[in-house]
């Protein structure tokens, strides 16, 4: 019981660690090389660019100020741990972009544009692989996605168009065109550092503690789960959860799994579709069909 204890406590310094890197990276990728050339990124990060350029006042403040109705959205939605670290990441991303701001990388659109959207995408996946955040954005997308048919990828895409459109308005059209190449090009980079961090994730759990990770799904993630009846060659009689959770969810599921079965086997794979209606709450019971 005290190993595991010391390995949770060795793995969450480690992510803290990661995710300030993450921030660190992040900030500056935006100050020396998006920023000074009128590119932004998009959620709540695009929204305080363009408000810095209208009325000068400093970014890491308009952050911090935006994303607080987001975070406790995520508070609600995905828990404690996710908000301590999400609000972590941002209080470093703020800082750093005060730091950062002296410096300039280029002059050059289109060299900022590949490397800001490298650089950027490595902090942004670094903060997310280790259940941050630093754009409140995916906390909000989270919760209209579970109330409606949207999924979390298309209602980010549709908050940032509205974002570009503003910029190419503001800055130029060819501002919002360089600025949604950036997006893209964060968006693959962020796949590439992050295992999994597709919109949907698919989660097959084999333990022998089914009910109780079930509930603690359907309770912290608002997530039902099909139960399946399975046996392992040696093993004999399992059951074999199935999920279907977000990115941003992902690290909480973790979490969950290993409180309630260290031992459980757990693999997961990219959701390229979904088809028909998933249900993600059910009153009578904490279980259904994804």
């Amino acid at each position: 019981m005290g190993i595991e204890i010391e390995n949770a406590k060795l793995r969450e310094f480690v992510a803290m660690l990661m995710i300030t890197f993450g921030a660190i990276i992040a900030a500056m990728a935006l100050e020396m090389f998006l920023v000074p050339v009128k590119i932004l990124d998009g959620g709540v990060v695009g929204v305080s660019f363009i408000i810095n350029q209208l009325c000068r006042v400093p970014m890491g403040i308009v952050i911090v100020i935006l994303n607080i109705p987001f975070f406790i959205v995520g508070f609600k939605q995905i828990g404690k741990s996710f908000v301590i670290k999400a609000t972590y990441a941002m209080l470093v991303f703020s800082v750093m972009l005060e730091v950062f701001k002296p410096v300039d990388a280029t002059e050059d659109a289109l060299l900022a544009t590949v490397f800001g959207g490298i650089f950027l995408g490595i902090g942004v996946g670094l903060v997310l692989k280790n259940g941050g955040c630093i754009d409140g954005t995916e906390a909000a997308a989270l919760l209209i996605g579970k109330k409606t048919q949207f999924s979390v990828g298309q209602i980010i895409l549709a908050i940032n168009i509205v974002i570009y459109t503003a910029a190419g308005f503001l800055f130029g059209l060819d501002r919002a065109m360089y600025s949604l190449i950036t997006y893209f090009i964060t968006s693959k980079v962020i796949d590439m550092i992050e295992t999994g961090l597709e919109q949907a994730k698919a989660v097959m759990i084999i333990t022998n503690n089914a009910n109780s990770i079930a509930d603690n799904i359907y309770k912290r993630l608002g997530r039902t789960v099909t139960l399946m009846e399975g046996e392992g060659l040696i093993s004999g009689k399992k059951v074999v959860l199935y999920c279907v959770v977000t990115r941003i969810e992902l690290n909480e599921l973790y979490k969950i799994i290993r409180a309630d079965d260290n031992s459980a086997f757990v693999t997961v794979s990219d959701v390229s579709e979904i088809v028909g209606k998933h249900i993600k709450r059910k009153k009578e019971d904490n279980t259904d069909q994804v």
